[in-house]
């Protein structure tokens, strides 16, 4: 394959450290490359040296004549004054443009929400981070470079660019070079991994699965690796294995390796022995959300949503940017009253939210760490083992020097980490995650789903993340124009209901007619044609298997509510019976995960 970029012994230093020691590195045409590393490690100094826009102490880049680079970086350089569409498109007339599918679908994948004429300086964070991405996609490059791209999208937005990129080239030409701490993503668009680890770069090939693999493979080889982080690792590994079924259609690496490394790792958490603790420490009472509406303003955000949670329940809630979720989650939390229904929350229950604004730590800005563990309990029993607060730490990444740092001091990665240890130092029995991934590294983001994994409560999460949701949730709820439905088939149901709302979306999105924006993303829709290679009566036949699975899912999920109601009502001192309640909970959600696998395989062929 055609060389498109090179690096060769590159040396970086900042006046504390040297960043990279002699690295070598390259890409060829039709090289998709993810790049993981933990934070400060290198991974956007790596981006710079290679774009250019940043310049190596020794060493060279080369570019093969005449390459068109294209850059996203994590900063945006739109001038305030221009309007989205001159952003974008810049003073080209809109036949030209709007002639273009390509531009089209850049337009209504990323910004039909966003008005036309809107100038840039009336835009949100994440509006501008949209239109920035819109700009670089909507342009003719040979190699494109990405700097954490899924900043501020949604999932139907993650989902929509992994799909662009991956039909941007033909297989073997283009390039690409993402950073990223989205496992799913990486998982998605890339050919070819990157780790950047101590001054090196270090290449894997594949996507995140089959780096989680070789990884492992090569801590178990290196004596020099701590034992912790290879059985973190492994840990994730049994997962990506076991998963969802989705994952383990497409395996990216060695499935007889993989089932060798992971047979004595038992699953990720047990969720008789987890169901059994969070009933007994929180009764029979949850939290029931009934027949709840709210609006602000003229507009209405949930209408008659009822949602009775149960024990133990672990949720992921799906929506777009907008939709709901966080009002959802204030409701439930007590810091919204609805306009209409009622939200009852047990006597027993001690609710704690993990927000997005730190206010866990709003208060202590000037305090040192040990400071603030030194006030907090000195012994939490983590994996039924007492820990100290300084031990969750540790467990969470932080070195003995951090104890000093002041936590107005440290970086976004550590402070989420300190929060949520925080959270679970008070000891909530049911916790709310609001996009809990925010900052974090691959690594932490491990560390963090192996604390949640051991932690006995009902657990409610909202995330962008997909891999996460799918990775500490045991099923998902979607708010869909303001009701809230169970999707039995995960985020790839919520996609497929979703697919259709971007038409309506970009034909109300309030871009002007100055510049054709709603002619554009009308122009734009997304049309889905029957399935190939099917006769009539064959589709008539899936769609009929569809229906009749459908219905056996729905009397299975009643089944499974009313055995859980029975183990709120039970005896929380008669363990043996609740663990017979919770063996036929078990049963009946995995006859009902063995319909939606086959739901979900039918689905596709029919939709």
């Amino acid at each position: 394959m055609a060389h498109l970029l090179g690096a060769e012994a590159l040396h970086l230093e900042f006046p504390t450290r040297t960043v990279f020691d002699s690295v070598t590195i390259g890409v060829n045409e039709g090289d998709r490359v993810g790049v993981v590393g933990r934070n400060g490690d290198g991974k956007s100094s790596l981006l710079g040296m290679l774009t250019g826009r940043l310049e190596p102490d020794s060493g060279k880049v080369t570019r093969r004549k005449g390459v068109q680079f294209g850059v996203l970086d994590q900063s945006d350089d739109l001038d305030l004054d221009h309007t989205v569409g001159y952003s974008i498109v810049g003073d080209a007339d809109d036949h030209e443009w709007a002639s273009d599918p390509k531009i089209r679908d850049v337009i209504s994948g990323l910004v039909s929400d966003i008005p036309w004429e809107a100038r840039i300086s009336e835009l949100s964070g994440g509006q501008r981070r949209r239109v920035a991405l819109a700009k670089l996609l909507v342009g003719e490059w040979d190699i494109i470079a990405l700097d954490e791209p899924t900043n501020h999208l949604d999932v139907q937005g993650i989902s929509w660019l992994a799909n662009h990129l991956n039909r941007r080239w033909p297989r073997t030409s283009g390039g690409l070079l993402v950073v990223t701490h989205d496992r799913w993503f990486l998982d998605e668009i890339s050919t070819t991994t990157w780790e950047v680890h101590d001054r090196v770069v270090e290449p894997f090939d594949g996507g995140y699965a089959a780096y989680v693999l070789q990884r492992v493979e090569r801590d178990r080889q290196s004596a020099a690796v701590e034992a912790k982080r290879q059985n973190l690792m492994k840990k994730e590994l049994a997962w990506l294995r076991r998963g969802a079924p989705a994952r383990s259609t497409k395996p990216k690496f060695r499935i007889d390796a993989a089932n060798e490394l992971i047979a004595d790792v038992p699953p990720p958490r047990n969720p008789i022995e987890l169901k059994k603790m969070a009933t007994a420490r929180l009764g029979k009472d949850v939290v029931d959300v009934l027949d709840v509406s709210i609006g602000f303003g003229e507009k209405q955000i949930l209408n008659d949503v009822t949602w009775r949670i149960a024990p133990g329940e672990r949720t992921g809630i799906l929506g777009a940017n907008g939709a709901g979720k966080s009002t959802l989650l204030n409701l439930i939390a007590g810091k919204l009253e609805p306009d209409a229904g009622r939200v009852k929350r047990g006597k027993t229950v001690r609710l704690a939210t993990l927000d997005q604004q730190f206010s866990q730590l709003a208060d202590i800005e000037g305090d040192r760490v040990r400071e603030v563990l030194a006030r907090e309990k000195t012994q939490v029993v983590v994996d039924g083992k007492e820990h100290t607060p300084a031990q969750l730490l540790e467990r969470l990444g932080f070195s003995t020097a951090h104890l000093s740092a002041r936590v107005g001091e440290l970086s976004g990665g550590q402070r989420r980490r300190l929060q949520l240890l925080l959270v679970l130092l008070t000891e909530p029995n049911v916790m709310i995650l609001d996009e809990p991934t925010n900052d974090l590294d691959i690594d932490m983001l491990a560390a963090m789903e192996d604390l949640l994994d051991s932690w006995p409560g009902t657990l409610l999460v909202v995330s962008h993340d997909r891999y996460l949701l799918e990775r500490v949730t045991d099923q998902q709820y979607a708010i869909l124009d303001g009701k809230f439905r169970h999707v039995p088939g995960g985020v790839e149901e919520y996609l497929r209901l979703t697919s259709g709302g971007a038409d309506a979306d970009a034909k109300g999105s309030g871009k002007g007619s100055g510049k054709g924006g709603k002619s554009a993303a009308a122009a734009a829709k997304k049309s889905f044609p029957a399935p190939a290679g099917l006769s009539s009566a064959e589709e008539r036949e899936l769609r009929k298997e569809v229906g009749a699975l459908e219905r056996k899912m729905q009397k299975l999920t009643t089944q499974i509510e009313k055995k859980q109601r029975q183990m709120a009502d039970h005896d929380p001192t008669d363990s043996e019976g609740l663990g017979k309640l919770s063996a036929d909970v078990q049963r009946l959600q995995g006859d009902n995960a063995k319909l939606e696998e086959r739901w979900v395989e039918l689905y596709e062929q029919v939709s």
